[in-house]
């Protein structure tokens, strides 16, 4: 895609070249049909607080935003480096491009947390039946 700048070129056709135009914001109209805010796998430019960094330093980082969590976000650079930025030394984020639909409209993402949610319970049980040394999950009440 020729309007992505040239960083951004690899990691899209990476992520199997996705139709951009198809996932862009929706920033107006009917509340229940909008869609912004970053998404898992956008492509993102992060400015980061020069006073965080050694003077030889690089003050932006560049890449796929893996998440986004309360005091961090997740990315895979450029470079191929994963790494992760504390909130506090963030300045600002440049959304280049979405290359997924938005959350409530990612089945894939979707059927990925339901499918591991029910991983986490199965690994809850087996904890439990080992630390416990009984298995009275099928009773109830």
């Amino acid at each position: 895609m020729s309007d992505l700048p040239e960083w951004a070129q690899s990691m899209w056709e990476s992520l199997g070249s996705p139709k951009i135009e198809e996932m862009e914001s929706v920033h107006t109209g009917d509340l229940m049909d909008r869609r912004h805010g970053l998404r898992k796998d956008d492509l993102v430019e992060i400015q980061i607080d020069a006073r965080a960094l050694r003077d030889d330093e690089e003050t932006w980082a560049r890449g796929r935003l893996l998440s986004s969590g309360k005091s961090s976000i997740e990315l895979l650079t450029v470079e191929g480096e994963h790494v992760y930025l504390a909130r506090e030394v963030i300045v600002r984020v440049v959304l280049i491009a979405h290359t997924r639909p938005a959350y409530i409209d990612d089945k894939e993402l979707l059927e990925f947390e339901r499918a591991d949610q029910k991983r986490r319970s199965n690994l809850h049980e087996k904890v439990e039946k080992k630390t416990k040394g009984n298995d009275d999950s099928h009773l109830w009440g």
